[in-house]
């Protein structure tokens, strides 16, 4: 059952947008391929297919958020902004990650290194405070308790 966000309370509803926007990483990251280390090859292939959907779940959440626009509380974008560019800057890791295990695929050691390329992108990623750009502002963060895709944030996929 989807619960709808009135449309008398606009910053439940920008809170409920930036909660839908960012849950594509969230789903993407949930759904991530596994790395097989059985071979080089394989373990090049499959990270390679990893990143790639860690760069389509990034891609995904970036443009809802900035279609999403300024939160409609004054100066209070500013947790937006910082999200927005921290998953830019992590994508483009992500993505420069990727070309290079694609490029180094054959060669044994500039795999191993490629692939730990990787996996401080991941740790980026674990670090990462998605909803933050609310947390931050009081009026944004009791919105949050308003937004049907804020509460779907906090359980677990299944």
């Amino acid at each position: 059952m989807t619960t709808v966000v009135p449309q008398a309370d606009p910053v439940a509803r920008w809170a409920d947008g930036y909660c839908a926007s960012v849950t594509h990483l969230v789903r993407a990251l949930a759904e991530l391929p596994t790395v097989d280390p059985s071979t080089p090859q394989q373990a090049s292939r499959t990270s390679s297919d990893l990143l790639s959907s860690v760069v389509g779940g990034l891609n995904q959440s970036l443009a809802g958020l900035t279609a999403l626009g300024a939160p409609p509380v004054r100066s209070a974008d500013g947790g937006r902004a910082d999200v927005i560019g921290q998953f830019t800057e992590i994508r483009d890791q992500a993505e420069q990650a990727r070309q290079r295990i694609d490029a180094v695929r054959g060669d044994a050691t500039a795999t191993k290194a490629a692939l730990g390329d990787a996996r401080a992108t991941l740790d980026r990623i674990d670090a990462l405070d998605y909803l933050k750009g609310l947390k931050d502002v009081p009026a944004l963060a009791a919105a949050e308790q308003r937004a049907p895709a804020c509460r779907q944030l906090d359980q677990p996929p299944g």
